[in-house]
């Protein structure tokens, strides 16, 4: 080092020398737990924090959750007299992929990687507990007392739905691989990812349709919960903006226009009808029908939705079908009405309240949201948009709307058109004989006796 120079100059010098993209790539790949930025966090933060039960390392201890530390331990104890096998194994098992374990945790804490030994204990005691809910909460027998307080039926009513919730939240996750490897050594059989997501999927969402067989294991519930929510068909048209970044309000916007609220678009002439399937991914548009998927909305859709929207914006490559849903969603439920109208047609069902209440929440989950411009849904709006600005589509909207409600209004028109094509009718009765007057003049035609 030259003499006066300073150190921090030197230090960047030489780091400049270890840079790898080779192995950033490999490192970001790895990575698949997070913690919520407060750039997101700050408008919502009860959405992201646990309240029942931690799982993994970023809210291990805190005060408010040590209560179901005991709940754990027990889990463990029951989960290890069933599987009759020796503990040493699991542990043996879980320190093969301990390393894996701890790299899907983004800015893991440094005491988790020095206690290797308290990481393998959090994992198992964890990835047990999971285990031991996934079982209770699927009708599998029970060898816990009938007045558990978690394990047993009040347990399931009182208590297991807050755990489920708190199983979806992003920074509270172990990564799947604990509970495939838990299960293996249990069971004597080597893993089985399909066997794993079936398990996971029966618990969290019991009416999705089944993941495909091969798919991979589960990143971890958050993953393979939105994996569930967009089993369906997929969009393939091509983007038109393909090329150009845009601001969020751009992302559905025809012409420079975003998208109008559900009752405008149904002023405009267009249907809502529910679609084949309850993918996410299938909302599509042709010959003025909109069709959406079912989505029933709870006090746990909230809380769910900003959290899988927190995952596909912090893990690179998992896609951006969630978010574009519910940035589609909130544009076209502007107020009450809108609620009304899609509850009617058979696509919200409404489980939180009033009108006003959904179309208040829908309202906030897309705030400060960044869109990707390549979103599936965009070639969606842009026919929806482009079905809105033709003369024809509004006014024959307009006449059905006006005059084709009730029958009391078709039976008007259909009174008024009958006036007036009888008053047309007579008035060329009347005014016909003036125009081309008979061939026999003024006189009556002869009568076919006057021969």
């Amino acid at each position: 080092m030259a003499t006066g120079e300073k150190s921090w100059v030197v230090e960047i010098r030489n780091q400049i020398k270890d840079i790898d993209t080779a192995a950033e790539i490999d490192i970001w790949r790895k990575r698949s737990i997070y913690q919520v930025p407060a750039c997101i966090k700050d408008l919502n933060e009860k959405a992201y924090k646990p309240q029942v039960v931690s799982f993994g390392p970023y809210h291990n201890g805190e005060a408010e959750l040590k209560a179901m530390e005991e709940h754990k331990r027990r889990a463990l104890l029951h989960f290890l007299k069933r599987a009759d096998k020796p503990f040493d194994d699991f542990v043996a098992s879980m320190e093969e992929v301990v390393e894996e374990l701890q790299d899907a945790y983004q800015s893991l804490e440094d005491r988790w990687r020095k206690e290797r030994d308290e990481f393998l204990k959090m994992m198992i005691m964890d990835g047990c507990f999971m285990l031991e809910i996934l079982r209770i909460g699927t009708g599998r027998p029970s060898d816990y007392a009938f007045n558990d307080p978690i394990f047993s039926t009040h347990g399931m009513l009182y208590t297991v739905p807050y755990i489920k919730r708190d199983m979806l939240m992003i920074e509270n996750q172990v990564p799947l691989l604990v509970l495939e490897r838990l299960v293996s050594v249990e069971s004597g059989k080597e893993p089985n990812d399909d066997q794993i997501n079936r398990f996971v999927l029966k618990f969290c969402a019991p009416n999705a349709p089944p993941l495909p067989p091969g798919v991979g294991l589960g990143l971890h519930v958050v993953d393979l919960y939105r994996k569930s929510l967009l089993q369906g068909p997929a969009h393939h048209e091509t983007s038109r903006f393909r090329h150009r970044a845009r601001h969020p309000e751009e992302v559905f916007a025809g012409g420079g226009e975003t998208i109008r609220s559900a009752m405008e678009l149904y002023e405009a002439g267009i249907r809502f009808k529910k679609s084949r399937t309850t993918s996410l991914r299938d909302i599509r548009f042709s010959h003025g029908v909109l069709s959406l998927p079912v989505i029933v909305v709870d006090d746990a859709t909230e809380y769910l939705l900003l959290n899988l929207m927190a995952f596909e914006r912090l893990h690179v490559g998992a896609g951006n079908e969630v978010t574009s849903y519910v940035f589609f969603m909130d544009n076209i439920i502007d107020s009450a009405k809108d609620v009304s109208l899609l509850h009617e047609k058979g696509i919200i069902q409404n489980a939180v309240g009033s009108d006003k209440a959904l179309a208040k929440l829908f309202n906030s989950l897309s705030k400060d949201v960044t869109l990707d411009p390549e979103s599936s849904l965009d070639e969606v709006h842009k026919k929806v948009h482009e079905y809105c600005r033709k003369s024809w589509n509004k006014w024959r909207a307009n006449l059905i709307h006006t005059y084709f409600r009730s029958p009391w209004a078709f039976l008007s028109l259909a009174a008024a058109i009958f006036l007036i094509v009888m008053t047309v009718a007579q008035t060329i009765y009347t005014v016909y004989p003036y125009y081309k007057p008979s061939p026999y003049g003024n006189d009556a035609a002869p009568s076919p006796s006057s021969n």
